[in-house]
């Protein structure tokens, strides 16, 4: 089973902050998704395993340019994407534009990213108090007992805090004024 998007932003900001055992966890858990990515693309083995390389060799050369308040797995997926128009490029591949979007797709991941990016642009909005509520309860999953201890605060405080957050972003989405 693959590593989450969770873990693997974990193995990399813990491997970016020198812990040499989650960053080799992270090289390793990418391998088969990386080789996944490139056999949906194309049919020649020793590319895929080259390609693969390439890329574990890009996203470690590169380390330093993610973002750790960003998704890994678009990151990853950027690289991988680079390499594989590398790859065409060298080898004078051509491809059907009409099928460029599904070439390059994320596998799943751009879905996430993208409405990752909406809920924060969203939730930025509001006051932190009221963003960070609804984040651990209806993001994260906590009940809202588990986030009222966590945060200090009484449960009523919560409910309150998550109900008037909804209703500002339901008024936002709208186009009123929250």
């Amino acid at each position: 089973m693959p590593a989450s998007e969770d873990q693997l932003k974990t193995w990399m900001v813990d491997g970016l902050n020198g812990d040499a055992a989650a960053y080799a966890a992270l090289l390793k858990a990418l391998v088969p998704t990386l080789r996944a990515f490139y056999r949906r693309r194309l049919g020649d083995e020793d590319a895929v395993e080259d390609l693969v390389q390439e890329t574990l060799i890009a996203v470690h050369t590169r380390r330093m340019s993610y973002d750790r308040d960003r998704m890994f797995s678009a990151w990853m997926f950027a690289v991988a994407r680079y390499k594989l128009v590398d790859h065409f490029r060298r080898r004078r591949q051509h491809c059907d534009l009409d099928g460029i979007d599904t070439l390059l797709a994320f596998e799943g991941f751009e879905e996430e990213a993208n409405a990752r990016m909406d809920v924060d642009a969203l939730l930025v909005a509001l006051p932190a108090k009221q963003a960070s509520l609804i984040r651990k309860t209806r993001i994260d999953g906590q009940s809202v007992a588990e986030a009222a201890h966590e945060a200090g605060l009484g449960e009523s405080d919560v409910k309150v805090s998550i109900h008037r957050g909804l209703k500002a972003l339901a008024m936002r989405l709208r186009g009123g004024r929250g």
